[in-house]
């Protein structure tokens, strides 16, 4: 608790929600708002209400965009032959940071998890199901996260695109660019050796 008034502990704990945000540094992240009002609170403050007002989910894909459909899918530069399904609207980012692929994108919205109580129904598959089925998607990558609950998720999507004349693939586990060998946990290590291929 801090010694201000209800609306900086408001403030507070509502920035203490946020990933990577724990209360202490929640108070810091307060501080220093208020002290840089008019640089950062009052911008921040109407971004957030635009943002608000105006970022929505993609109806094709689920990716968060201004526009419906979002820019990914509207693009005739992207092959709409190639679909690439990911876990969250965060995993496309990051693909489109590293600039790599250049195809379409599918959120899921999650993994499949007993233990968080996710099943088939809570995930964007029916849409999935519909999108490979139809022309012209040829591939479907699975880049989904390197865990359990990633791997069943990853299974469950093959079995249920299986018969739809589509290839699915997923992405390589292993070595990092730039990583050694010595510094690798063991299960990156087998990923890397299973994912081997010709030079």
């Amino acid at each position: 608790m801090t010694s201000a008034g209800p609306e900086i502990e408001r403030l507070i704990q509502l920035l203490a929600k946020l990933p990577g945000l724990g209360p202490r540094s929640a108070r810091r992240a307060v501080l220093h708002l208020l002290k840089k009002r008019e640089v950062l609170m009052q911008p921040l403050a109407q971004a957030l209400a635009d943002a608000d007002a105006t970022v929505q989910a993609c109806s094709i894909c689920a990716n968060l965009d201004v526009v419906d459909p979002c820019a990914v899918c509207a693009s005739p530069a992207r092959d709409p032959k190639i679909l690439c399904v990911v876990q969250d609207v965060a995993d496309v980012w990051a693909l489109e940071r590293a600039s790599a692929f250049k195809g379409r994108y599918h959120v899921l919205g999650g993994v499949l998890s007993a233990l968080d109580g996710v099943r088939p129904e809570d995930l964007n598959l029916a849409t999935l199901a519909e999108r490979a089925a139809t022309a012209p998607v040829e591939e479907v990558i699975l880049a989904l996260p390197a865990t359990v609950d990633g791997a069943a998720t990853a299974h469950y999507v093959a079995d249920r695109l299986a018969g739809l004349g589509v290839k699915v693939t997923s992405i390589a586990r292993g070595v990092p660019v730039g990583g050694e060998l010595d510094f690798l946990d063991d299960g990156t290590l087998a990923a890397a050796l299973q994912s081997r291929r010709e030079t």
